[in-house]
């Protein structure tokens, strides 16, 4: 039941041509420590599943994504991810592109062990032509034909939660939890990083009970990484780096050599790689952003 690993143990685990599904939702809530692991790792040929931002744009720039499935890989303030932008322009990877209701309806028909779940989003575009996705007609009276969205089945998951305790017990706080639920559902293994980790969660936090959005059954191991979404925002306890955002995307400016710059966004270590940007102190008290 003691669910505690080392990011290294976590990401030792992988291997060459999985599909990995990456939690969060552009800047925000990303497991990016665990992403900077994957960085400093001989790991390859994987397919990237995510609702992107920095997490695809580093691992593309590496030269570690085959191909991508997303919905969209944006910055927010930054609105178009430079580094993914250079490696689709360059024709580097593959890519699966949906609209955002697809992607979700994809992680559930997983999640529910399902081939695939009939809907309409989609329809009207050039996403499934282009995807090469299958419609299906109703059986019933209606005759409505929708799109087969199929199961985006992920080997592994990767999150990063507010807390969690040794048995995988999570709490996601903040306003923007969104659909990591499904990524950890959707996976063979779901890999947790935390801000907190805590003795037995039934002990600690109990207003907060509701902020658990999966089962323990689904969590493989947690590592306690306090900052480990930096540059994202973790709410509520941190807001997005946009210094560091900003610093990252000129960075991708020609002639954009990654290799060049890797050590600034990744570091040798998690520990020096915080105390490049200030340590843990300096991004707690990076603001939340206001929409």
């Amino acid at each position: 039941m003691d669910k505690r690993m080392t990011a290294s143990e976590m990401i030792g685990q992988l291997r060459d041509g999985m599909t990995i599904g990456i939690g969060g939702w552009g800047p925000r809530r990303k497991p990016m420590a665990l992403v900077r692991e994957i960085l400093r790792s001989d790991l390859k040929d994987l397919t990237i599943v995510s609702y992107g931002g920095a997490d695809v744009g580093m691992l593309c720039a590496a030269g570690k994504v085959k191909k991508l499935v997303f919905a969209f890989v944006s910055l927010d303030a930054i609105p178009l991810e430079p580094w993914f932008r250079k490696a689709r322009e360059a024709g580097q990877i593959e890519v699966l592109e949906l609209d955002e209701g697809m992607f979700q309806w994809g992680l559930k028909a997983a999640a529910f062990g399902l081939p695939f779940l009939p809907t309409r989003v989609g329809l009207g575009t050039d996403l499934a032509e282009l995807g090469g996705l299958k419609a299906v007609q109703s059986p019933y009276a209606d005759g409505e034909v929708l799109i087969a969205m199929p199961a985006l089945k992920l080997d592994v998951a990767l999150l990063h939660v507010n807390r969690s305790d040794w048995r995988g017990n999570v709490q996601l706080l903040g306003p923007d939890t969104y659909y990591d639920e499904w990524f950890a559902k959707a996976a063979d293994r779901c890999f947790v990083s935390c801000e907190q980790l805590v003795d037995r969660m039934e002990d600690h936090h109990p207003d907060d009970a509701r902020a658990n959005v999966f089962e323990r059954c689904f969590v493989s191991g947690v590592a306690e990484i306090p900052c480990g979404a930096h540059p994202s925002s973790m709410p509520p306890a941190y807001g997005w780096d946009m210094k560091a955002l900003k610093a990252y995307a000129d960075a991708a400016r020609d002639p954009g050599d990654w290799s060049a710059v890797a050590d600034r966004f990744v570091g040798g270590d998690e520990a020096s790689y915080l105390e490049s940007f200030g340590g843990k102190e300096a991004v707690a008290a990076l603001p939340l952003p206001i929409f």
